[in-house]
């Protein structure tokens, strides 16, 4: 691990949420590339939520492709 992403990891684990009654999503996290269930870091780097941890970690494969499809509906648009 870099220094980098260990500073990244130490500063996300800081920030994270300490709620006592979180939800049951799993999300993941853009700036430190991974999954968090339960005690979670700013909303503002999580993609989610996310049914199950596996979904999770597809994150940003799952975006691609609703970006894709998204694109596809809007060219029918013009």
């Amino acid at each position: 691990m870099t220094a980098g992403a260990r500073d990244a990891k130490l500063e996300g684990m800081a920030a994270k949420s300490k709620d006592p009654h979180p939800d049951e999503g799993w999300y993941y996290n853009t700036r430190t590339n991974e999954v968090e269930h339960h005690e979670r870091s700013r909303s503002i780097d999580l993609l989610g939520p996310y049914p199950d941890e596996a979904s999770a970690r597809r994150a940003l494969e799952i975006a691609r492709e609703r970006t894709r499809q998204a694109d596809e509906e809007d060219a029918k648009w013009k």
